[in-house]
This record gives structure tokens, sequence and C-alpha cells, in this order.
């Protein structure tokens, strides 16, 4: 199922997502709620608000109508895989790694799909990475491999908005990772069932207007989700409701020749995914008191 959360006439709900238009599932199954928890919390209730989505086309809304929100309110760990794609990490100046590297995002960092990306005050090295979003349905310690799927309840769409100059002063990158409002998530989640195979083999770009900046596929990923969600889960027991973004392709700004390709004020970047959706972000300068 195609779900996107999201504000209309006031009211945050979970909506069903068919072509142009969306089902209120909230408003037909109250337990629901405003966000993806409770569904992600209840197979039982996931089977409801497929009922709800069959029988509630008839008053449908458009999708337009709809202001995106984040998917989960409150979510858990978020936690970012960087360096899985080769020609990525080639571009970067980076040794292929026999180990994912791994970094946190804060709450305050991310945004929903629709929403700005602040170019903050103090750098004007704003980048861009397409990467593909994991949400964690059922948690566990020590996941193997072989059930590792088992334990995701959907997918996503996520542009890593990255301040490099700030990324490099530390080798942990977490300032230059967690800048207030930079990591935009959304619109859409689709659950595995309507997916491939850990979400593999979807076409994954990145674009401001007709200009592309990245164009690779799922496929290519050094380490998949399920490789992913057996690895993180050997350190820390994973959550429903966390979710794990699994880096970028290459084709970011910082890397482009002869001169860095930096997001700008008044432009809008696209990351898309195939069959999960496009997340769109303009860019604005911060803006202080």
């Amino acid at each position: 199922m195609k779900l996107l959360v999201g504000t209309l006439d006031g009211a945050v709900s979970v909506y069903g997502v068919d072509g142009d238009k969306a089902v209120n599932l909230s408003a037909a199954v109250p337990e629901i709620g405003a966000d993806l928890a409770a569904l992600i919390n209840s197979p039982a209730l996931m089977g409801q608000a497929a009922t709800a989505m069959a029988e509630g086309m008839a008053g449908a809304v458009a999708v337009s109508d709809i202001t995106p929100a984040l998917p989960l309110d409150a979510p858990g760990t978020i936690l970012c895989l960087g360096l899985n794609y080769v020609e990525h990490i080639k571009e970067g100046g980076y040794d292929i790694p026999d180990y994912p590297a791994m970094f946190l995002r804060t709450r305050p960092s991310i945004m929903a799909a629709g929403a700005p990306m602040i170019r903050p005050q103090c750098s004007e090295k704003l980048d861009y990475e397409a990467e593909l979003m994991v949400i964690v349905g059922k948690g566990g310690r020590h996941i193997s491999e072989a059930d590792a799927l088992d334990h995701v309840f959907g997918y996503t769409v996520f542009n890593d908005g990255s301040v490099r100059d700030y990324q490099r002063k530390t080798h942990q990158w977490t300032p230059g990772k967690n800048f207030d409002q930079t990591g935009a998530i959304g619109p859409y989640v689709v659950t595995a069932d309507d997916l491939p195979e850990g979400a593999a083999g979807l076409k994954i770009e990145s674009r401001v207007g007709t200009e592309i900046l990245q164009s690779s596929n799922t496929g290519n990923m050094i380490w998949s989700v399920a490789q992913a969600i057996a690895i993180v889960s050997e350190f820390t027991t994973l959550q429903a409701g966390d979710m794990i973004a699994m880096g970028t392709p290459p084709g970011v700004g910082h890397a482009k020749k002869p001169n860095p390709r930096w997001l700008v004020p008044g432009e809008v970047v696209e990351v898309e995914i195939e069959q999960i959706g496009i997340c769109a972000s303009p860019i604005a300068d911060e803006v202080t008191a």
C-alpha cells in the first residue's frame, strides 16, 4: 500500500494513495491516528486500512490538496549509511570500506517533503544526496540477513542534505549532517509487499529542474537492505519506527568538476525513486531573529 501522512483542512491524517487520489484512512479507522506509528505496530490495523482503502475511493480527495507531514512525528533512531555506492566512494576520494560508514540524524535535522531545505547562515556549501530510506516495522537484536526483510514496514525517499565544510570539520561527520531542516523525508511510504524484495533494482535520481544531478539504481548498493539491518542489529536493538537511510549514489555536488554544484535559494531539488515517489524541497536561506 502507498501511504501519505499529511494535512488537509487543518487536520493531520494518514491517507492511502491510488494514483492522484487519496483516501483518509484515519477518518475511516480512528485507531490509525495521525501518523504511521499505529499501523507499523499493528498488522491488524493494516488489514483494516486495506479494507477502508478499497471502500473509500468514492470519497477520495486529490493528493495535490494534501500538505505532506513526516511519516512519523516522533521517529525512533534515524541511522544513516554512508559510502554505499562504489562510484560515490571513488568521487569522494575514499577507499572502498569493508564495513559501512554510519552516522545518526537528530529530529530537528529532518523535515517533511515539500518543506524548505534550509541553507544555514554560516555556509553556502549545501549539498544534496538522494537516498532510499527503510522504515523498520518490527524490532529486534542480532537479526539474521535471511530474516531481515521481515522486519521492514516500508520504504520512503530521503534527501540527506549535507553542509560539506562542516561535515569535514570532524571525522564523525555529525555537524554537517545535522543542521536544522536539511533532511527531507517522504512524502510517500510504500509498504514492503508492494515493492521488489529489499527495494532493489529501482531507479534513483536527483535533479533541479531539467538538470539531472544523480542517476543510479538501488541495485548498485554495496550493502543491501537485508545486510544493513543485520549489521546494525549487531550493535543496537532496532525498534519499530526506526529509520535507516541507505546511502547515496555518485553525482553529489561537492564532487562535480570543474566546480562544486551547491544548492542555492530559489531552486527546488527533487529526489525520485521509482515506484515510491518524488521528494521535492525548495531551498531557502536561514532566517534569524
